[in-house]
């Protein structure tokens, strides 16, 4: 297995976790951002009412792209599984 090969591996890998990541988290993100300006234009200072809204926003987002999700890590998985043969020459 070539260095660069390696390379290329971990790039497809932090660019798989990044593509799965990144909706949940921007999600959350938008969520907070929204609460937190309602929570300083009502002058609501309370740090536990945040947590619940980015939770049910992240859950609706898995519910909502979970298939799409577990599409792409089945078929990232899929394909290492099968090149895994050519690697190890």
């Amino acid at each position: 297995m070539s260095p660069d090969m390696v390379l290329s591996l971990s790039q497809k890998a932090l660019e798989m976790a990044l593509m799965l990541a990144a909706p949940v988290l921007l999600v959350t993100f938008f969520v907070g951002l929204i609460v937190s300006i309602l929570q300083s234009a009502t002058q609501i200072q309370e740090m536990t009412l945040s947590y619940i809204p980015k939770i049910i926003a992240a859950y609706l987002t898995v519910l909502v792209l979970g298939a799409w999700m577990l599409n792409k890590l089945l078929d990232y998985t899929r394909e290492l599984i099968v090149n895994m043969p050519n690697w190890l020459r």
